[in-house]
């Protein structure tokens, strides 16, 4: 039976996927597990592979296509069988099946009809055609009134309202796809999650002593956060929990996500079981994560999976702030810039390299003697930098 190739839904967000390029060619043979073609979508581009042996046949999708989530887009088939016409029953269950190794904890997505597309909530009913013209012509389908059956969006309405003069352009600046998806998601975690906040002044004296003797040139503060605040977070689990939206799940790992400046926004890149590996391979795989993240090469798994938060604005020279969770984790912690403060030592004033860390807490999952206690070992382990990593 000829399995179909689905364009995969790799976040609940998402909407379409763009084929970028064929890695198989329409007649090659094809083994379970190689590489079909590269997709891309609001935040990743990453290969998509072939679920079982076959011949790449029946191509639908070519480069610079924008593809629907469950769209079929292409076939592998027995050698000598024909793909089928279209996307019938008997195949369907087989789509289900084609999806992704590197995306297998991703939301299946729906078939979508090759017809017309379901209005999203609130949203037009549009073609696949359509969508994908209004996009390379920059046309906003919110403001088309479609005249085929049910008020559907058709390619000639599209082709209309692109013909008349634009709109004088508003004072304001266009979102794009990741700064839209990272509103929506800050709004939400906002306005549901009760945050509350605790703050912490931190003598980084021996953090920058540590980073020193390990060689300043290899590891920088971040890796040294990473490796402290993960293995800090074994003794304290609520803090590398997860609300479940009735119920605390306690995560087996500690997979620490560190929030990532790129262009259009910001994004969650995952260094798993940071608390078990060595810091030299936790900067190793930080530093492939920030390229990467820079590039618009992360992969799904790079973005996944993630039980706590890091999110380090002290190289943009910020004092202080209070950052926002990321559902479903249960706290994120803010860093500040090292800086030359006036303290009191021993009574008397010193002056010694302050940081200050902000730690955001959900508060269905932990309380402030928690977080607090979770936020004093950390300071311990801070201020002793090679003791705890020892």
């Amino acid at each position: 039976m000829a399995i179909s190739v689905v364009m995969p839904a790799l976040e609940l967000a998402q909407e379409t996927g763009k084929v970028l390029v064929w890695i198989k060619k329409e007649g090659d043979r094809v083994l379970k597990g190689e590489p079909l073609l590269e997709i891309e979508t609001d935040k990743v581009s990453f290969e998509l592979e072939a679920q079982a042996d076959g011949i790449l046949a029946g191509v639908r999708s070519h480069e610079g296509d924008v593809v629907p989530v469950g769209q079929i887009i292409a076939w592998l088939v027995a050698p000598g069988e024909q793909p089928p016409a279209d996307s019938d029953t008997a195949s369907r269950g087989m789509a289900e099946q084609a999806r992704p190794m590197t995306a297998a904890s991703a939301p299946r997505p729906a078939p979508v009809s090759p017809a017309a597309e379901k209005p999203t909530e609130g949203g037009p009913r549009i073609s696949p055609k359509a969508r994908r013209m209004a996009q390379e012509l920059g046309v906003d389908i919110s403001r088309i009134v479609g005249t085929g059956p049910g008020g559907t969006i058709s390619g000639e309405d599209v082709q209309a309202a692109a013909a008349k003069p634009a709109p004088a352009p508003a004072a304001s600046e266009s979102l794009s796809a990741i700064a839209r998806l990272m509103a929506e998601r800050t709004t939400q975690s906002w306005t549901t999650v009760p945050h509350f906040f605790l703050a912490r002044d931190i003598d980084a004296s021996a953090l920058n002593a540590a980073r020193e003797q390990l060689g300043r040139d290899k590891f920088t503060h971040t890796d040294l956060l990473i490796a402290l605040v993960a293995r800090t977070l074994l003794h304290h689990p609520k803090m590398n929990a997860s609300w479940t939206g009735s119920a605390i799940r306690l995560n087996p790992a500690v997979n620490i996500s560190l929030a990532i400046a790129v262009p259009e926004g910001v994004v969650g890149a995952v260094i798993p079981n940071a608390a078990t590996i060595a810091i030299a391979e936790i900067a190793t795989q930080r530093k492939d994560l920030a390229e990467r993240a820079k590039s618009g090469h992360l992969r799904p798994t790079d973005i996944t999976g993630g039980t706590f938060t890091i999110s380090n604005l002290g190289m943009f020279g910020v004092d202080a702030f209070s950052a926002i969770i990321t559902p479903p984790q249960a706290a994120v912690l803010a860093v500040g810039r090292i800086a030359d403060r006036v303290v009191a030592v021993n009574g008397q004033p010193a002056v010694r390299p302050m940081m200050t860390i902000t730690l955001s807490s959900d508060h269905r999952v932990v309380d402030g003697a928690q977080a607090a206690a979770f936020l004093n070992d950390l300071a311990v382990a801070l201020e002793k930098p090679l003791e705890k990593l020892g």
